[in-house]
């Protein structure tokens, strides 16, 4: 891929320098650890070579956007891809590859290539780990400062709707995700019936812990 090295040089300076303190959960750590993550999924599902170095790039811009603008961020985003891509001589098949992975994590995730599922899978991937509930709670963090109450209300139990209707598109995911998943939503649906309801506050930043 051309202009591979000096592309990600630049997309994780502007990640490491551009975005707000107060994203919580989308801050740079966020992709930089999908990155990681994307690894996993790479070797399972046997994506070598350029196509590895497409969904890198894509998971590295895909969020890119939040250092614009908090709402549409996919579309954001996509533009500033094909404009930092095009700076570094990608060719116009790479850049619509790329834009379209970005795209393809706008929920509800509707992935149409195998990359696209990887990158979606990749991005939510925390639904089905162990760190579930720590990282819930960094993103109503966040939400508190850039979303509006409405979004916030009933937050638990939006989020156990909408981890009970996700679903994992990729075989790695379903093997290695779906199951810790389904754990996840039996305990909290077992708060819900028992009305265990968590108070957020300063000093106490809890969703659903178990």
């Amino acid at each position: 891929m051309k202009g591979y090295i000096k592309l990600r040089k630049e997309i994780i300076e502007i990640l490491n320098t551009k975005l707000s303190k107060n994203l919580y959960y989308h801050g740079a750590h966020h992709s930089f650890t999908a990155l990681d993550v994307c690894e996993h999924y790479l070797k399972y599902e046997n994506i070598k070579g350029h196509q590895a170095k497409l969904l890198r790039i894509g998971i590295l811009l895909h969020d890119i956007g939040f250092i614009v603008s908090y709402e549409n961020h996919e579309l954001v985003s996509s533009k500033i891809a094909v404009k930092l891509m095009t700076k570094h001589d990608c060719s116009k098949t790479d850049i619509e590859i790329v834009k379209n992975l970005i795209l393809s994590t706008k929920l509800p995730q509707k992935p149409r290539t195998k990359l696209e599922q990887i990158i979606c899978d990749v991005d939510l991937d925390y639904l089905g780990g162990n760190n579930y509930t720590a990282i819930s709670n960094q993103l109503y963090k966040e939400l508190k400062i850039f979303s509006t109450p409405e979004i916030l209300k009933d937050w638990n139990k939006s989020q156990l709707h909408f981890l009970k209707t996700h679903k994992y598109h990729t075989n790695f995911a379903k093997r290695f995700r779906k199951p810790r998943k389904e754990k996840i939503i039996k305990e909290l649906e077992l708060l819900a019936k028992e009305n265990v309801k968590t108070t957020h506050n300063v000093e106490k930043e809890k969703v659903m812990a178990f």
